[in-house]
């Protein structure tokens, strides 16, 4: 599913204002209408209400306006409180105030904080309240009178309907201005928006629904970057053919390059997750010494011995790996390789000179900390990085707060800056593409926080991109089955207790489920 940016918004209001010639007053009227609708069907068992409508001075505040008209006219309790003086609303917004006037004698003004008291305690306690006070245009921290509604309305036992996004939460980040509202229902227009979908925003949209006011959907489509929601439909779209004729060369061979001493067992998911992804073959080259123990841990997966320096792989393997790589289709390094000097030289060189798509987790983004400029020799999105936010801090020189206080621009900013395809792991993973892309992953839960989760992935990505998947559409794919896989086991176990090795038997059912 699509999904918009504050200004993505802004700009397909704009043009069916003035391309198509829906006038801002009819758009304002459909959401209204729309959104009561959508009250008063999911929150029947309230009626008649009392119910609460807070209004900002925008064009929030006018949708705020018509759901509380529509909602009168359907038989309902409402009192509405405008948060500004009646002269501060101008355009549809005050189009709308004034028509709710004169039909309703329980509208209210409050500018400043006292007055917002005295209005709040003579309302009574409702049953319904809908939060109108701010969309999504918001950039700034709350403060004020508004702050101090919002702290009231988190306070009430009432369900609260959000009106296109809950107040004091970033449209493009889902980062927390300040304070914001705790959701139980979000109704947002014409299509989600980055900041319902990732966190903090995610959690305190409660249900999301969207509300069709409009837009045509060509205007949607021609928004530029492209920002993806991985949902089951969409994830279906990127799976690579099967064909029935197909046979393992078909489906390409993947070259994994792991393992140290105490870490075998990453290398082997790694392995396994290639596999279970749907690579026709998997190479998996090892320091010499651990050769022996993944020849009894893997099957299906071959091994190759290389050369080794204290319990890692030596500078000395370059060669062999680079021989190795001329008949696959897709190199995945990093599992379980150790931090070693000579092992990271030897990730820097392969990096260099192996020109497969490449996937690189874990010790291989340990080796690449302070040498970034490796990715200029690369071809631009070949390259999938997949850090969880202490790696991608080590990787980018920076504090982990620094990665974790804005997700989806500090992805976006590092794919661009270095050609390469970023998997930001964590609640609703992250991947973004050098050309602007934004994949927003739908799947998963808190029991994939546990070891050897990250390996498996490692291993997907790379069978995708050896089944010839692009760089980008091969991670978010990847990901997405990732998660789906730990969804099934969760239905089954619960979210704890949770083993990499679980999840590897579970990938076949959860992609042939979307197939």
């Amino acid at each position: 599913m699509r999904v918009l940016s504050a200004q993505q918004m802004r700009e397909v209001d704009r043009r069916t204002i003035e391309d198509i010639g829906i006038p801002g007053a009819v758009l304002m009227e459909n959401a209204g209408r729309g959104a009561a609708a959508r009250i008063a069907a999911r929150y029947a068992d309230v009626f008649p209400g009392p119910v609460l409508v807070l209004a900002g001075k925008g064009n929030n505040g006018g949708d705020g306006f018509v759901i509380a008209r529509c909602l009168l006219e359907q038989g309902w309790q409402v009192s509405t409180l405008a948060l500004a003086e009646r002269s501060a609303y101008s355009g549809d917004a005050a189009l709308n105030l004034e028509v709710l006037l004169r039909l309703s004698d329980a509208v209210g003004f409050a500018c400043d904080e006292t007055q917002l008291g005295s209005a709040l305690a003579a309302g009574g306690n409702p049953r319904l309240v809908v939060d109108a006070l701010f969309g999504t245009g918001l950039s700034s921290a709350v403060r004020g009178h508004f702050a101090a509604a919002i702290a009231w309305l988190n306070a009430q036992s009432a369900a609260v309907v959000a009106v296109d996004i809950p107040s004091g939460v970033h449209a493009d980040n889902g980062c927390v201005l300040g304070c914001a509202v705790q959701a139980s229902l979000t109704l947002t227009f014409a299509r989600p928006k980055i900041g319902h979908l990732v966190y903090p925003g995610a959690g305190l949209v409660g249900a999301l629904e969207v509300v069709e006011i409009g837009i045509p959907a060509a205007l949607v489509e021609a928004c530029r970057p492209h920002n993806l929601w991985v949902d089951d439909e969409a994830a279906r779209r990127l799976l690579p053919p099967r064909p029935a004729g197909g046979h393992k060369g078909t489906f390409g061979h993947l070259l994994v390059m792991g393992g140290s001493t105490g870490k075998s067992g990453a290398a082997a998911l790694a392995a396994d997750g290639a596999v279970r992804g749907g690579a026709g073959l998997v190479t998996l080259g090892c320091p010499a010494q651990l050769h022996d123990i993944l020849e009894i841990k893997l099957t299906e997966p071959m091994t190759v011995p290389l050369p080794q320096v204290d319990g890692g792989l030596s500078l000395q393997a370059l060669e062999s790996l680079l021989a190795l790589s001329q008949d696959k289709q897709a190199l995945a390094l990093g599992p379980g390789l150790g931090q070693g000097e000579e092992t990271g030289a030897l990730v820097r060189r392969l990096v260099r000179d192996c020109p497969l798509p490449q996937v690189i987790d874990a010790d291989g983004l340990n080796a690449l900390a302070g040498h970034l400029e490796i990715f200029s020799a690369r071809e631009p999105g070949t390259t999938v990085l997949t850090p969880h936010p202490g790696e991608m801090a080590r990787l980018a020189g920076v504090a982990v707060a620094d990665v974790q206080q804005d997700r989806v621009a500090f992805a976006r900013a590092f794919a661009e800056a270095h050609g390469v395809v970023l998997v930001l792991k964590g609640a609703r993973s992250l991947t973004a593409t050098p050309d602007g892309r934004l994949y927003i992953n739908a799947s998963g839960n808190p029991g994939m926080a546990s070891g050897g989760m990250g390996d498996v992935l490692t291993g997907l990505i790379g069978a995708f991109l050896a089944q010839g998947v692009e760089a980008g559409a091969a991670a978010a794919l990847a990901v997405y089955l990732h998660g789906r896989a730990a969804d099934r086991l969760a239905l089954r176990l619960g979210n704890a207790g949770l083993a990499a090795t679980d999840l590897l038997r579970e990938i076949p059912a959860a992609r042939h489920e979307l197939s």
